[in-house]
């Protein structure tokens, strides 16, 4: 089995269930144990041996590609899986929670009815799965770096063509446009870029307002490199602002810095949130902050750990995730500032090096 496939075996091993074997069906996972990207496959991993079950269009690079599971080329999916199971005498197989939908489970209820296998349908192997991808190696921390620094020199070489008039749509399809240029697989999501009104809105996608004088522009981008996400907000002013607006400026960068200072191993992911939210109602803005204050980024752009008030994560050297407070005034602006960090075994390294002292264009 590959390192990751062991240290999943080794965490499931140590649940209350019992179970012969899992099932990972998510692309997602599928690509984490394999290093492989597939539109369809299974991985079944028995207590003796795991499998990456591919059909012919992926069979032959697979084989060459991936080490430590036994690759099966197949033309009929439910046949390898039940000549599988009678192989390793299988009862019970644990399934994702969050990675398969209801039509998968019920095809494969449906393809083991006659040989006496049951699915366990809990949260115990999305729990174990989401434990390792959380810490993530250095290979994996260098692909995020390599993300971050593309959006990053994308978001430099375009700050200098915002003009007033441009529309936000125009400045979402520059921006990846740059980032395509500098080395980015995609977007690591849809871009957002909302000025004026428009900022208020934490997820505003972009519109065809054009960019007025005296207007804050928050620009949300990243890059995907390798299969890794990179995560970056940044609210630049277009010409003088009013003395509020920058307060608020003020406001979300004093917040985001108190925020990082407080991160490092063992702290719960709550308490984080906790500091920037207190902070933010404390001087007046109650209300103005609802979205969760960061999130878990790697082969998907939101993962665990989350950074929210509900949050029951906690923080452990290896972890990266946003941290990303805002104010947002209902019909006038918004802020929002955010930068990656990675949790070290000394405490918080940011991963982010743009601006984030006001930019005014």
């Amino acid at each position: 089995m590959t390192d990751r496939l062991n240290k999943l075996m080794n965490k499931l091993q140590k649940q209350p269930e019992s179970f012969d074997a899992a099932l990972i069906t998510s692309e997602i996972n599928r690509l984490y144990f394999t290093g492989f990207k597939s539109s369809a496959g299974l991985v079944l991993v028995t207590r003796d041996e795991s499998y990456f079950i591919v059909d012919f269009r992926y069979y032959e690079a697979a084989a060459k590609k991936v080490k430590g599971v036994k690759v099966a080329l197949v033309s009929d999916f439910k046949s390898e899986l039940l000549k599988l199971i009678k192989k390793h005498k299988i009862k019970s197989i644990l399934l994702e929670n969050a990675g398969i939908t209801l039509a998968e489970v019920l095809k494969f209820e449906a393809w083991v009815k006659d040989n006496g296998v049951s699915f366990i349908k809990t949260s115990t192997l999305d729990d174990a799965i989401y434990s390792l991808r959380a810490t993530k190696t250095e290979e994996e921390i260098q692909n995020i770096k390599t993300a971050q620094e593309i959006a990053e020199r994308a978001l430099g070489k375009f700050l200098p063509k915002i003009k007033i008039g441009m529309t936000e749509k125009e400045a979402a399809f520059n921006l990846e446009l740059l980032m395509r240029k500098e080395g980015a697989e995609s977007a690591a999501f849809d871009i957002i870029v909302a000025s004026g009104k428009n900022g208020a809105v934490p997820h505003a996608q972009p519109s065809e307002k054009k960019f007025e004088n005296r207007d804050f522009i928050t620009i949300d981008i990243g890059a995907v490199y390798n299969g890794y996400h990179s995560d970056m907000t940044r609210t630049v002013a277009m010409g003088k602002i009013s003395q509020k607006q920058r307060e608020v400026y003020d406001l979300v960068l004093q917040v985001q810095s108190k925020a990082i200072e407080h991160i490092k191993p063992g702290v719960l992911c709550k308490e984080v949130d906790d500091i920037a939210r207190s902070f933010i109602y404390k001087n007046g803005y109650e209300g103005c902050f609802e979205h969760a204050l960061g999130h878990g980024v790697g082969l998907e752009i939101h993962e665990k750990p989350s950074l929210s008030a509900s949050s029951k994560d906690g923080l452990n050297p290896g972890t990266v995730v946003t941290v990303e407070p805002g104010i947002y005034l209902n019909n006038e602006f918004g802020v929002r500032i955010e930068d990656m960090i990675l949790v070290s075994a000394e405490g918080a390294v940011n991963l982010t090096s743009a601006e984030k002292n006001l930019i005014i264009l």
